[in-house]
């Protein structure tokens, strides 16, 4: 018979998969969770790099898990932060559209947050001033759901509330799967650990663990590069502003976002970043570079999008052409006002014929469930995401 050290192993401490780990234990109380992070201690980068933003769902697609998931997910977290006594605010934003180019998509922005169940005022250039008085725009849309929070300081309350066995400082380099005994998983110094069952939630790295527990994950995380700037006279924003997004990316654009402590924070661009931790142009790694130019997901999406990335590119290495993108929106803004702030890597999901995948991908194995694509707005959709996963999880044990 078959000894266990634990019913399930969780791969990644950032904030998915501690919210995996809490909704396991809160779901099933007695469930034995090991949660396993290479890292020193929890939400290390996607989770404690971002500008935290405690997203609508706004510019989802209807009916999609990202939608449904981070409207449910909002709520869920700012109340997650007011019982558990985390920074937050919910302040509201505006997505503002500086050309006549953009106001169809804003208008489409209007209908599709009604379609979502999120409460949308239209505004007009004095109505923009009313709320952020150096903002400069045609026309703006007003969210009142959106906030801010502490999204490390979530993460590290979820380790607590789960109950799991953290482990950090603990990088899976093996994983043996035996569907009729279970999981084993070595870790860098030697350790050995058997479950009844694995979840995957190793973010920029989840393709790779995929692959070491042999399955074919039918996508590459190709990372990109999210370079931000800290504004030295922050009276200039009162709150959250962004620009009409591009729909072929999945990307938000430059924004301003006042953060629970006072600051605020320009960016983030996109750049192509040389490893799956890059957080400078400093930072290569040969191999991981070498996997990302070997995916021809990769080649599809510069030859389809060179022109963009080249503006993107263009705005990381000269400080005044990211002013100027800022300037659209912030006219005030001078470019000593920038300075510069920790970057975040973004994991980004790339089909083999260069489709960015949009939506969360979440697959099964036997066994095994794996996390292939959570970024913006996982953080907001972390507690719905996590109690997704666990039941897809319990509903494979179970079936043991």
């Amino acid at each position: 018979m078959t000894t266990y050290d634990c019913d399930v192993l969780v791969i990644g401490g950032g904030i998915v998969g501690l919210s995996t780990a809490y909704a396991l234990t809160q779901a099933s109380p007695g469930t034995r969770v090991t949660v396993l992070e290479k890292e020193s201690g929890p939400a290390r980068h996607q989770t404690g790099r971002n500008s935290g933003v405690i997203h609508s769902g706004i510019y989802y697609r209807p009916g999609s898990l990202k939608a449904r998931f981070a409207v449910r997910g909002a709520a869920e977290m700012v109340e997650f932060c007011a019982r558990h006594g985390i920074a937050h605010e919910v302040t509201g934003k505006l997505i503002v559209a500086t050309e006549r180019a953009e106001l169809p998509r804003l208008h489409a922005l209007v209908q599709r947050g009604r379609e979502n169940g999120i409460p949308v005022r239209e505004l007009g250039p004095a109505q923009i001033a009313a709320y952020e008085p150096e903002v400069r725009g045609l026309a703006a849309i007003h969210v009142g759901t959106t906030g801010v929070c502490d999204y490390g300081a979530v993460a590290s309350r979820l380790a607590e509330l789960s109950g799991a066995d953290v482990r950090y400082g603990a990088e899976v380099v093996r994983v043996s799967r035996r569907p009729a005994l279970g999981v084993a998983v070595r870790t860098a110094d030697g350790t050995v650990l058997r479950a009844r069952a694995l979840v995957n939630c190793a973010g920029l790295h989840c393709d790779r663990v995929a692959r070491l527990a042999g399955d074919d994950p039918g996508v590459r995380i190709v990372p990109f590069r999210g370079e931000y700037y800290e504004l030295a006279r922050p009276g200039l924003v009162k709150g959250l502003v962004y620009p009409v997004p591009d729909p072929a990316f999945p990307f938000l654009g430059v924004h301003l976002t006042r953060g629970v402590d006072g600051s605020v924070h320009v960016g983030p661009n996109a750049v192509p970043a040389a490893a799956r931790e890059g957080y400078d142009w400093r930072t290569v790694r040969p191999a991981e570079l070498a996997g990302t130019l070997g995916w021809p997901g990769t080649w599809h999406i510069a030859r389809r999008h060179w022109r963009y990335g080249a503006g993107e590119v263009r705005r990381s290495l000269s400080k005044r052409a990211f002013t100027d993108a800022v300037r659209r929106l912030l006219p005030a803004v001078e470019e000593a006002d920038l300075r510069t702030a920790p970057a975040g890597v973004r994991a980004q999901a790339v089909l083999r014929d260069g489709t960015l995948v949009d939506d969360f991908l979440i697959h099964e194995a036997p066994r095994t469930v794996h996390v292939l694509n959570a970024p913006s707005p996982a953080a907001t959709a972390s507690l719905p995401i996590g109690r997704e996963v666990a039941r897809r999880v319990r509903a494979l044990v179970d079936g043991l």
